[in-house]
């Protein structure tokens, strides 16, 4: 065709002008014909044969080389084009824009103004996009300011654009007034672009309030803004709405639309409302893996693992392309499952397609294999990653945490900041939960003021870590202060304050902070009323206890496990309602763990009922053999009650099956160092010291009146050893230690791996009278704080 065209410019180009001009506008327009065909190399014969060239045809094959992305060969043709225009230029600088060439894009919008051609308000649409792409505020401002210079500052394409720049780079308040400074004239772009720009900037009431008002404005949206409004939708768990959106988008013909399908399947997973995610995918023409993928991160947030492997199967049976974002969420399915067989599986497709190298992959990998307990896989596959960004620390970070390795998550942690890597909020609550875990105040307080430091700003899972480290480590005042900061409190706040004041003696109070939660219209949980029942067995509220138990099944339909049921055993128990205990633990719902006979073995021992000692005992034997607890206490019951021969007996049992008592333990935490101490241990560098410390405490506290209690000191030695074996045991040490070393008025922290004996719970009570300090005591069960002589317990412990 382009051939004919040549033939006819030579045969008449000798003819008229009017029939030149007709003929030059026949060519030109088939020029623009090809280049709308994306024909470029066929264009271009026919721009080179033609004998006469007007600006139009430069313009168009400039314009055609640029918006086909030859962005050198539409250069060259400028640099050749005798006559520049504006539209020559916009044609050049909106080539380089798409392309992305930042350099080269201004470059030229500043060369074409130093040329003398003024920018039309399409160049600067170009531009506006550009920065919008590459988030250049500066630069987008400087063009903001040359729009208000040469009034384009009210052309909605431009006023559009400069919206999309502000809200990309997160400055919404610009964007808000330039969108409301336009009396009229906004078109359905505009109101797309605020819309958008809200949602973007986490805003998602101001995007659905602005999708009201385009509504009542009577501006249509399309399929541009629907997946803008279904995401605040999403943001806010705002079904109703979304569903209403939803209808929107059907009356407005955009159902079919797959960009339009997917945000909605996001939204209603997002909403919980698996039911209408999963339509949306049925009704979908075309299977979108996007679509796919959101299902799949539904069913996973959800509680739902089973079917979202299920989902994952059913895409590989349709040989669906699965994609970097498709791996991540069936691995974070099979993390919260015991399926380790599936997740080596996926680890072998994830090999055979190629996809091993990328990070966000691997990531995921990383914290499939931790949360199942297989740390090696997780260190190899972290080892063997080239870039390892804050997910891969934070993967095998929490994945430690997970699995108890508290003291190794702690160092990966320490690692990760040596390496330069920011942390973010959920590594940090890792972290913080950790430091809990281990009782680490100080390193605590390190790791927050870090992530402070780093300009990582508060949020809710860092908070309520804080609250729990606080509670952790006996310092309540500052876990309720953090509490108090709360902008946002969920129930995990309120229930690690109030699980953090029973552990610390102030049961009455965790009762108050429950009744104050329930005011403020948070619903207790099931760890809620661990906590609670925890609170009223440490102070002795038995009918209360009744209560929350009972109000925990009729009021809040959870079902007792056998935490709850361990406290509520322990609760009768010590009130001496041995019988009753009995009787509840015999119409338990479900199995009898070790926590709940040890529940009643406790009370046995306190009590002295040999009989149900005997029969909680030999049930612990069976649950696990090894575990030195019950051999001890039920020795140690028999040897109370005078029965000698069977305390022998077990220990005997305990010796040929192998079982080693637990050591004694009891550290304090000092400047960033953990000093530990075991009974009678001379291994510490300051031994001579703390040891004539612990003589000097002795003497005070025996002249007020501490008289050494043998039932706690060993059977088979002399009376003088059983007093000496007493004053050395590992708590005593580690006060003796602290009164050495911390300032006067400081409290004294210590913590111990065993329940603390009841000599040294005296003793306690004493040193904190005789030398004035505030002693808070952690041991395994509960915290202990001892103030001017009496025990936060009330010896009721």
């Amino acid at each position: 065709m382009y051939k004919f065209v040549l033939v006819k410019c030579i045969r008449r180009s000798l003819s008229t002008d009017t029939s030149t001009k007709a003929l030059l506008l026949d060519a030109n327009k088939y020029l623009s014909e090809l280049l709308k065909l994306g024909k470029i190399d066929e264009a271009r014969k026919v721009f080179d044969g033609m004998p006469k060239r007007d600006e139009f045809t430069w313009n168009t094959m400039v314009a055609g080389y640029a918006d086909s992305g030859r962005i050198v060969e539409a250069r060259k043709l400028l640099d050749e084009t005798p006559k520049k225009s504006a539209i020559t230029w916009s044609s050049i600088v909106s080539g380089y824009c798409k392309m992305g060439c930042e350099i080269e894009s201004l470059q030229l919008f500043y060369e074409m103004q130093h040329e003398g051609y003024k920018p039309t308000q399409f160049t600067l649409g170009s531009v506006l996009r550009l920065c919008s792409i590459k988030g250049l505020l500066s630069r987008g401002e400087q063009i903001h300011a040359y729009a208000v210079k040469t009034c384009f500052d009210k052309d909605v394409f431009v006023v559009t654009g400069l919206i999309d720049v502000y809200t990309k780079c997160l400055r919404i308040l610009e964007a808000e007034d330039l969108f409301h400074s336009m009396s009229n004239g906004k078109n359905h772009v505009t109101w797309t672009a605020m819309i958008n720009g809200y949602s973007r900037n986490g805003d998602a009431v101001g995007a659905i309030q602005c999708f009201g008002s385009m509504r009542a404005e009577g501006v249509e949206a399309n399929q541009y803004t629907f997946p803008g409004v279904l995401s605040a939708c999403a943001a806010v768990s705002a079904l109703a709405l979304g569903s209403q959106v939803h209808g929107c988008i059907v009356r407005g013909g955009f159902g079919a639309n797959v960009f339009v399908q997917s945000a909605l399947v996001d939204m209603y997973t997002k909403c919980g409302d698996l039911g209408s995610a999963w339509k949306v995918v049925q009704w979908m023409e075309v299977d979108d893996v996007i679509s796919w993928n959101a299902m799949i991160v539904g069913c996973v947030r959800q509680g739902f693992p089973e079917q979202a492997l299920s989902l994952f199967k059913m895409m590989h049976e349709k040989h669906m392309e699965l994609d970097e974002f498709t791996y991540p969420s069936v691995l974070n399915s099979l993390a919260s499952t015991n399926g380790m067989t599936h997740g080596t599986n996926v680890h072998s497709l994830v090999i055979k397609s190629g996809f091993e190298g990328y990070t966000l992959v691997s990531n995921a990998l990383i914290d499939m294999y931790a949360k199942q307990n297989s740390l090696e896989f997780a260190f190899r596959l972290f080892d063997f990653l080239v870039e390892k960004d804050v997910i891969s620390w934070t993967s095998l970070i929490t994945g430690c945490a997970h699995c108890g390795c508290h003291e190794e998550a702690l160092k990966l942690f320490c690692k990760m900041r040596r390496n330069g890597t920011d942390p973010d909020h959920i590594v940090v609550s890792s972290a913080l939960s950790s430091c809990a875990e281990l009782a680490l105040l100080d390193l605590g307080q390190q790791v927050h003021a870090n992530s402070i430091k780093s300009g990582l700003d508060s949020s809710l899972s860092v908070d309520n870590s804080l609250v729990s480290l606080y509670a952790h480590c006996g310092c309540l005042e500052n876990a309720e202060k953090v509490f108090k900061s709360m902008e946002i409190r969920s129930v995990i706040s309120w229930t690690a304050l109030i699980v953090g004041y029973a552990q610390n003696g102030e049961g009455i109070k965790s009762l108050q902070f429950y009744d104050e939660m329930i005011a403020s219209g948070v619903k207790p949980d099931f760890i809620t009323f661990i906590g609670l029942l925890f609170a009223c067995s440490h102070t002795g509220l038995t009918e209360r206890g009744r209560h929350y138990f009972e109000s925990m099944i009729q009021d809040y339909a959870i079902t007792p496990g056998p935490d709850h049921y361990a406290c509520m055993i322990d609760l009768l128990g010590r009130a001496g309602k041995i019988q009753e205990a009995e009787e509840l633990l015999n119409k338990m719902e479900v199995v009898p763990d070790a926590f709940v006979w040890k529940a009643l073995l406790a009370a046995c021992r306190i009590h002295g009922n040999v009989d149900l000692a005997k029969k909680a005992a030999t049930a612990l034997f069976e649950l696990d053999p090894q575990d030195s607890v019950p051999y001890v206490i039920l020795s140690n019951i028999y040897s109370a009650t005078g029965k000698w021969e069977e305390a022998a007996s077990v220990r005997r049992l305990m010796k040929s099956r192998g079982v080693g008592k637990e050591p004694g333990r009891s550290w304090i935490e000092m400047n960033g160092k953990v000093h530990t101490f075991m009974s009678e241990d001379r291994s510490h560098t300051e031994t001579e010291e703390i040891y004539s410390k612990v003589d000097e405490m002795i003497m005070l506290i025996k002249a007020a009146g501490y008289v050494p209690d043998m039932n706690f000191a060993l059977h088979d030695v002399s009376e003088e050893a059983k007093v000496h074996g007493l004053a050395y045991h590992s708590e005593k040490l580690a006060v003796a230690f602290g009164l050495l070393h911390l300032p006067v008025g400081a409290p004294i922290r210590i913590y111990k791996n065993i329940r603390v004996c009841g000599d040294c719970h005296t003793a306690m009570k004493f040193i904190s009278r005789v030398y004035n300090r505030h002693i808070i005591l952690r041991d395994s069960n509960r915290f202990h704080h001892f103030k001017e002589g009496t025990c936060s317990c009330a010896d009721y412990w």
